[in-house]
């Protein structure tokens, strides 16, 4: 499989982006990766890069967005941030990616037991993760279910992957707020903004549609 080019880059559509996402993972899920040679695409992106889609996950070691995928270089571009949160810095990145590198699509991708979303719910403090596990609060806040304040821990998986899925529709609701470019950008159907979920036990990537 060759490295995008600005010419296949040009035939992409934020449809068409989020249905490779989804072939790359079906790939990763049944063990059959494309056929790639790593250092051609070093050679083929060496004087300039055509990505088709930006993915915003976390740093868990078991969530690399190039792997999950099935992408190659130059395919994707990969923000990565504990509990894949949102702030000026990654909005910043999102929008050079859409609006100046042409990537059509931007994933939020939340995961199973996260590790942050776990010290969220847990009401954790340690230095300046304190305040990134702050901003994650709002979604331990926003999943109602249980009430009992003595299974609203990170003991409850269940409970933790769910606020895991309200983050991801959180941080989706941050990009919308505070970047009118990638806002104007959906609304005008030149990107699409979407959320998903990925199961550490299966390796599954659901998105949210």
């Amino acid at each position: 499989m060759k490295a995008h080019t600005k010419e296949t880059q040009a035939t992409m559509t934020p449809q068409k982006s989020l249905e490779y996402l989804k072939e790359g993972n079906q790939r990763f899920q049944n063990n059959l990766k494309a056929n790639r040679n790593l250092l051609e695409q070093v050679n083929d992106t060496s004087d300039g890069q055509f990505p088709f889609a930006t993915i915003l996950s976390c740093i868990d070691s078991r969530v690399s967005a190039e792997l999950v995928f099935d992408q190659g270089l130059g395919d994707i571009f990969s923000v990565r941030i504990a509990g894949n949160i949102v702030n000026e810095d990654i909005l910043g990145s999102m929008e050079f990616a859409c609006k100046l590198a042409g990537t059509e699509l931007i994933v939020v991708l939340g995961h199973t037991s996260c590790g942050a979303v776990k010290g969220a719910c847990d009401h954790a403090e340690m230095g300046n993760l304190t305040k990134l596990v702050q901003k994650i609060t709002p979604a331990v806040h926003a999943v109602s279910e249980p009430k009992d304040e003595k299974l609203r821990n990170s003991k409850n998986l269940e409970f933790v992957d769910e606020v895991s899925h309200v983050n991801v529709q959180l941080m989706i609701d941050r990009i919308h707020a505070e970047s009118p470019i990638l806002t104007e950008m959906e609304k005008n159907g030149e990107i699409r903004i979407i959320g998903a979920m990925y199961d550490v036990n299966s390796g599954e990537v659901k998105f949210d549609e």
